[in-house]
This record gives C-alpha cells, sequence and structure tokens, in this order.
C-alpha cells in the first residue's frame, strides 16, 4: 500500500535534527514526510496530510499578544504556517500541530496564546525535557481519548506559551495537572488535532505512536477519496 505523504514544517534553526525524528514516527505508523520550512519549496496538492511543527515562539502581532514578552521569534515562519493551517483546513487536509504547531493551530483559528504560561500557572513545576516528566488529563468523550484512552497519561515539555482563548470550531482535549491546556482538537471533520508535548521524543509509547498512526490513517483516507474522484472522473470524461 502506498504511503501517505505527509508536509512536515520545522523550524530553520532546529529542523534538521527534529525531522529525522517526525518522519521516523511517520515511517512506523505508515506514512512518510517531507520537510517544509520558511523559504523551502512547498505545495499542499502534493501531500495527503500536514504536521506543523514545535520550535520558536509565535508573535505576538499574530493574536493580540504583548511585544517583547517572547524572545524567540521567526515572522517568515509565523506567516509561512499561518497560510499552511488555515488553508489546510479549508480544503479538508488533515493537520497534527505539534507543541508551537498546536498554537498555531489554535491562532490560526482566530484563537489566542498566554505569553507566559509558566507565570499564570503559578502551581505547576516547570518542566523543560524531552522525557515523560509532566501529568496531563484526556477529557473523556473526545477524538484524543479515541485515539490514546482517557487514562492519565505523561508527558513532555519544552514550551513557554500555551492555549488561550479557543479558536473557532476548537476544544480542550487534555489538561495538565495544573490546568493548563495541553490539548486541542476540531469536534468534526477535517481531522485537526494539536498536542503541547513533543510525542515525536516519544515513540516508544504506543499512546503517542497512536497520535501519528490516526494522522497517517486520516491522510490515507483522504488520499484514497481523491482519488476515487479522479478515477471517477475520468470515467466520465467522453472520448473525443
Amino acid at each position: 500500500m502506498t504511503r501517505p505523504v505527509i508536509g512536515v514544517t520545522t523550524s530553520r534553526r532546529s529542523g534538521w535534527r527534529i525531522f529525522p525524528l517526525v518522519n521516523l514516527n511517520l515511517w512506523l505508523t505508515g506514512g512518510r514526510g517531507m520537510r517544509w520550512g520558511a523559504g523551502r519549496p512547498h505545495d499542499l496538492d502534493a501531500v495527503d496530510g500536514v504536521i506543523i511543527g514545535g520550535g520558536d515562539d509565535i508573535g505576538p502581532e499574530l493574536y493580540g499578544g504583548t511585544i517583547g514578552v517572547s524572545a524567540r521569534l521567526d515572522p517568515d515562519r509565523d506567516a509561512f504556517e499561518r497560510c499552511i493551517a488555515e488553508e489546510a483546513i479549508s480544503r479538508n487536509i488533515p493537520v497534527l500541530g505539534i507543541c508551537r504547531g498546536a498554537q498555531m493551530l489554535n491562532v490560526a483559528l482566530g484563537g489566542t496564546l498566554d505569553q507566559d504560561a509558566w507565570a499564570t500557572f503559578a502551581p505547576a513545576r516547570k518542566i523543560t525535557t524531552i522525557l515523560p516528566k509532566r501529568d496531563i488529563c484526556v477529557a473523556e468523550d473526545t477524538l484524543l481519548a479515541r485515539l490514546a484512552g482517557h487514562a492519565p497519561m505523561k508527558v513532555n515539555a519544552l514550551h513557554t506559551q500555551a492555549v488561550d482563548r479557543l479558536g473557532q470550531g476548537l476544544r480542550i482535549s487534555a489538561r495538565d495537572t495544573a490546568g493548563m491546556v495541553q490539548a486541542i482538537e476540531r469536534s468534526s471533520d477535517p481531522f485537526a488535532l494539536g498536542v503541547q508535548w513533543h510525542p515525536e521524543h516519544l515513540f516508544y509509547a504506543h499512546r503517542q505512536r497512536a497520535i501519528f498512526r490516526a494522522l497517517v490513517s486520516a491522510a490515507r483516507a483522504r488520499a484514497e477519496r481523491r482519488d476515487q474522484t479522479s478515477r471517477a472522473f475520468a470515467e466520465a470524461k467522453p472520448l473525443n
């Protein structure tokens, strides 16, 4: 069976080391990745799904935040990924947002971010590690619960920002024990899930692989529908 192609947006700073890890997760679950980034070639017509990856903070001008709070910004990446997120949703292309990607999914749908989440949620012990050290609670009756189960989950944490006001059509599917949003999702098609943690570092955990597997499955289903439509159109086209 042909592997669905997933466009993966990356940071100019860390994409060279993160993309191979994301691609490994996609390969393990039946897909294959294509690296994208600001200034790099990209084509939504060439892919069956999209991952918006982690890295830099999102510029506050995109959601009405405060200038000067975030230290590491990339305006070109902001513009590129916002466009990708908006167009993917409008074209029913499955989207997975990872850390910054979850935040960008929220912003692209009109939501806002907490620029200093660790200060807002002061009772939460700040954790910055790729190891699964943060406890989160998955909401029942959500896509994430169906994919990975609703039992408490341990995840990693590398972020400074977090989702604040939800974007249009989104709902919260997980919070940590301090109440900080850790996952968001669309409540209807197309598939769109954003996780605040980095599941690509946790490829050994079946609940984390399930997230990538769900994206790949949604991408494969979309590709099959597209191929069926193309065949039907070709068969219906009159011969000259």
